[in-house]
């Protein structure tokens, strides 16, 4: 079990389950940060969240438990996804991006919860050009499992029959999991995915690891047809897996590249403004 230890990121405090001492890479998946901030009544928003940054090469991925996300970018992309939702993007090339806690958050209480993934892109396609795919919670299909106890929402790629509408470069299944207290279910993972899942909240049981408590993850062996939970209590959690791409990565900052020259480029890139230009308003 990975202890997702808590991290500074300027003013905003997060808890990063990998990479970490014992998990450096779970390749595809190079990060993954939680964070729950509470954002002051009297603030001005757009000076809460994170500004505007660049990313190069992989798809950096919003999941949003509480509150919501107002994300602006390079691209002219400008929306605002509300808990139970996902922003899922793809740099590519270089894109500038913001993701602010939206005008209206103290309709929710003035909370936002968050879980950021950085999921790589295959060398192939580092260079093509940015996407991005907002989906509310009604647009993601679901599955319930054990007589309605579970939900499980398929953010990308597939379960059983239910297929998500967000496209990515490789094979990746992505889902977020609301489960009631005793809930006995199987999450189905191809042999050939590294996979993990991430509990939120609650207390789960998963066969041929134990017991598993919030704010940890758990990173499974390859040598099973899937993983076996029950729930001592309400749970949430994000499960993902996907087919490793087995490519050298060169990570630094805001890039995810094969090689360091790779990154250097991407840094002389985004100096000389080939990323675009973000002014939020």
């Amino acid at each position: 079990m990975l202890y997702a230890a808590e991290h500074a990121m300027g003013k905003i405090k997060v808890r990063q389950a990998f990479p970490s001492a014992q998990v450096e890479f779970l390749d595809p998946f190079i990060l993954l940060h939680h964070a729950e901030v509470k954002v002051s009544a009297n603030t001005n928003h757009l000076h809460e969240g994170v500004g505007p940054h660049p990313h190069r090469g992989f798809s950096p991925v919003t999941f949003i438990f509480k509150g919501g996300v107002h994300h602006r970018d390079s691209r002219g992309n400008n929306s605002v996804i509300e808990a139970g939702g996902v922003q899922w993007m793809n740099a590519g090339m270089g894109i500038i991006h913001s993701e602010r806690p939206p005008h209206n958050i103290q309709e929710f209480g003035g909370t936002q919860e968050i879980i950021q993934m950085w999921v790589n892109t295959p060398a192939a396609f580092k260079k093509e050009q940015p996407a991005y795919f907002p989906r509310t919670r009604a647009e993601i299909p679901y599955s319930l499992e054990d007589s309605g106890k579970v939900r499980l929402n398929v953010v990308a790629g597939t379960y059983k029959d239910v297929k998500s509408s967000i496209p990515t470069h490789s094979e990746i299944n992505a889902y977020t999991l609301e489960i009631t207290e005793g809930a006995d279910f199987l999450i189905p993972i191809p042999r050939n995915h590294n996979a993990f899942i991430y509990l939120l909240s609650g207390e789960l049981s998963v066969k041929g690891y134990g017991k598993m408590e919030d704010l940890h993850a758990a990173v499974f062996n390859n040598d099973g047809d899937g993983i076996h939970i029950n729930a001592k209590t309400g749970a949430r959690a994000l499960f993902m897996s996907g087919t490793p791409l087995n490519e050298p990565i060169a990570a630094q900052g805001p890039f995810v590249m094969n090689t360091e020259i790779e990154i250097m480029e991407a840094m002389r890139d985004y100096r000389m403004g080939k990323m675009g230009i973000l002014i939020e308003e």
